[in-house]
């Protein structure tokens, strides 16, 4: 844009917003507003016309190159992996040699399709996409005349809402008189201008609307004896197939099911075609601490921690293990806990234990000391909870079921998520990881 138009673009924009708000005097010729609104709708059909007709010749390439490309992997999957430990089949020569077979002769019957349609495909570039380029670009210059138009009508619009303001003045100066006779030099030139382009637009643009209705009418008829010839052709073309793999005989679904056997059902027995969720975590868990849980085992004579036990859902036990305290402890667990790898701290279920000392720290448990005073009010703190992730079942006697979602109350749990922590949920309490929920 150059300067003198940004300027002019200046000037008219308070008009300009006037205009589009109906504020103040507005010129509106019922007429052209008519034919405007018939220039638009044929600009924006045109337009589709333009976009439509291209898609459809890009279309009818493309489904003949994804014919191609689709025989091509068909047969890279009937060959065998020819060489590698992985593929059962490696020592055999070929994989499918019939099914290869007839992947190259749809091949080549889909090359020789597309050297046929070509000059179809030809015909749609020259006789619809470049046509309506070519009313493309007409529409856009009447568009220009158009915007010529409106930015007369705000200048004629803007002059006399000048003048009228200077005329309307009670008492007038000789500077407002020489305004006025200013004013109405505008106005004269601007309605000059105005009545120009309007009565210019108001008698061609119907002229316009009669020939679209040529232009159209044998674009229509083209387009749909193209589109009829490559229909023919193509199956023409598929009618006349004669590749001995496929049976034409049968019915469809009939001839699929006989040529899939059961293929679907030796597939889904497979175990690697199950996917699980439930679990995922645990065993990735078990991966994780495996090495820390074996020392931590030996170290411990013999005792496995039980956060590997998540990963083994089919543990069962008679009795749930004696509650951890620190008075029920023994001394010698105590003392080799020093010992113990820094990886297998803080991995083992926190409020529970297990092994054969529980019944030895059971019977040489010491009075209960007395209960502390009752904690002041002003000392509470509000129930922590924390939403599951997972869903988890109770493994042994003492765990807490919960599903994805549930909002558990903490009654107790320590700084390691990797541990075993207690909570209470539907009014029953039990422990459960602390891997499977996040805090709230």
């Amino acid at each position: 844009m150059s300067w003198k138009g940004f300027s002019r673009g200046v000037v008219r924009a308070p008009q300009s917003i006037k205009h589009k708000f109906n504020m103040g005097e507005n010129t509106k010729d019922p007429v052209y507003l008519d034919a405007e609104r018939r220039f638009q709708e044929l600009e924006s059909e045109t337009k589709k016309l333009h976009d439509e007709s291209k898609r459809y010749f890009e279309a009818i390439n493309g489904m003949l190159d994804h014919q191609f490309e689709f025989s091509k992997a068909i047969a890279e999957i009937y060959k065998p992996i020819s060489g590698r430990v992985s593929d059962p089949d490696s020592f055999k020569d070929e994989g499918n040699p019939e099914g290869i077979r007839a992947c190259e002769e749809y091949e080549a019957i889909v090359v020789d399709l597309k050297a046929t349609l070509a000059p179809e495909l030809e015909m749609i570039e020259t006789r619809i996409i470049r046509p309506a380029d070519e009313l493309m670009e007409v529409v856009k210059a009447i568009r220009k005349t158009a915007a010529k138009r409106q930015h007369k009508q705000l200048d004629y619009d803007r002059h006399r809402a000048t003048l009228k303001k200077l005329t309307d003045k009670k008492e007038k100066t000789l500077k407002d008189e020489k305004a006025i006779y200013k004013a109405e030099a505008d106005v004269e030139l601007a309605t000059q201008e105005f009545n120009y382009y309007n009565d210019l637009l108001k008698t061609e643009l119907p002229k316009l609307f009669q020939l679209e209705r040529e232009f159209i009418k044998p674009l229509f008829l083209s387009f749909y004896y193209m589109q009829l010839n490559i229909f023919y052709t193509l199956h023409e073309k598929m009618q006349a197939i004669n590749i001995g793999y496929f049976d034409l005989v049968s019915d469809v679904e009939a001839a699929f099911e006989k040529k899939r056997g059961s293929v679907q059902e030796q597939t889904e027995a497979l175990a690697i075609t199950k996917f699980r969720t439930q679990g995922a975590k645990m065993r990735l868990n078990a991966a994780k601490f495996n090495k820390s849980g074996k020392e931590g085992e030996a170290a411990a004579g013999g005792r496995r921690p039980v956060s590997m036990d998540i990963a083994r859902p089919d543990r069962t036990t008679d009795t749930p293990p004696p509650p951890y305290s620190a008075s029920t402890k023994p001394t010698g667990l105590l003392d080799s806990k020093s010992s113990l790898p820094a990886s297998s701290v803080g991995v083992g279920r926190s409020n529970s234990t297990g092994g054969n000392w529980g019944a030895a720290a059971a019977a040489k448990k010491k009075p209960a000391p007395p209960p502390p005073k009752p904690k002041p009010k002003n000392l509470s703190v509000e129930t922590e909870k924390a939403t599951a992730l997972y869903d988890f079942e109770a493994q042994a006697e003492g765990d807490l079921s919960f599903s994805v979602g549930d909002v558990i109350e903490i009654v107790e749990r320590t700084s390691n998520a990797n541990e075993w922590w207690s909570g209470l949920l539907h009014g029953k309490r039990g422990q459960f990881p602390g891997n499977y929920v996040k805090l709230n």
